[in-house]
């Protein structure tokens, strides 16, 4: 199953404005990962609330779980 990821970047240095990825799954929206200076987000679809880590966090997370590659 393949995801289709679309991104929109903002025309300044990063900071206040995230990076928004939308990823959809079978040409359906999947979530928005949202990328910012200090973290990064995950807001699944037709969910208010959004999952964050921090940068220390996630590289946490990767080196523990992630699939080397």
């Amino acid at each position: 199953m393949a995801h289709k990821v679309i991104f929109h970047l903002p025309r300044r240095e990063l900071g206040r404005e995230d990076i928004e990825f939308v990823v959809e799954r079978d040409g359906r929206r999947f979530g928005t990962l949202l990328v910012s200076k200090g973290a990064i987000e995950w807001r699944p679809t037709n969910k208010v609330y959004r999952r964050k880590l921090n940068w220390v966090r996630f590289d946490q997370l990767m080196r523990s779980t992630g699939r080397p590659v």
